[in-house]
């Protein structure tokens, strides 16, 4: 059932374009999720527009995802704008990506993930940085997201975060060829360098290329 919260505005406002204050988590559902804006402490704020870029990125990484799902359904791949609706720190998130295992303890409905995610991943634009570094980074920490992906195509850099055993997050390298794996995701290996590419891989490729994971070795 979902959470109502109403909240004064905090004291320090988030990062992002402020469009509402002292908004209750049902306002926000019914009038701003399906429209791109996020909700903490009662603020509403407004995601930008995706630049073509952006969204090709996020379009990749999906299809990523999806056809390891295929192949090894362990889980759901859902992308903005699905709410991530974290009531423990009230904050209710729409990442770009987001994996929710099979295990995951909380509860995926019509409209919510209610709990956090086990991967979080959130593609850099302009005008995302202090609250893609910033707040979000903090948030999904304190949530307990397992991992979280910050997607930088501005500097062309990945920041591969995992929860350590105090709750911490460490920040996990690709390996020397530039592939990251996860242990959420056993056989996946994410090469990062082709997200930098002018042309990335279409859908076809990306199953081949996603197939071969799971036949090697």
């Amino acid at each position: 059932m979902m959470t109502v919260l109403t909240i004064p505005a905090p004291a320090v406002l988030p990062a992002g374009e402020i469009v509402a204050v002292n908004v209750s988590a049902e306002e926000y559902m019914a009038a701003y999720a399906e429209t791109f804006h996020e909700w903490a402490e009662g603020v509403v704020i407004k995601m930008s527009p995706e630049s073509l870029r952006h969204a090709r990125i996020i379009k990749y990484l999906q299809h990523v995802l999806d056809a390891y799902m295929a192949l090894n359904p362990v889980g759901s791949v859902l992308t903005a704008p699905f709410v991530m609706q974290l009531d423990a720190i009230a904050r209710f998130r729409e990442p770009d990506v987001q994996v929710i295992l099979n295990t995951n303890p909380g509860q995926l409905t019509d409209t919510a993930m209610i709990g956090p995610a086990d991967i979080c991943i959130e593609v850099v634009s302009a005008e995302s940085v202090a609250r893609d570094y910033g707040d979000k980074f903090a948030e999904y920490e304190k949530a307990g997201v397992r991992e979280y992906w910050v997607v930088d195509p501005i500097r062309q850099r990945c920041q591969f975060n995992r929860l350590d055993a105090a709750g911490i997050y460490a920040a996990i390298s690709p390996d020397d060829t530039g592939h990251y794996r996860t242990p959420l995701l056993p056989k996946l290996a994410v090469h990062v360098p082709t997200l930098w590419q002018a042309d990335l891989p279409d859908f076809f490729a990306i199953g081949q290329a996603v197939q071969a994971m799971f036949n090697a070795e």
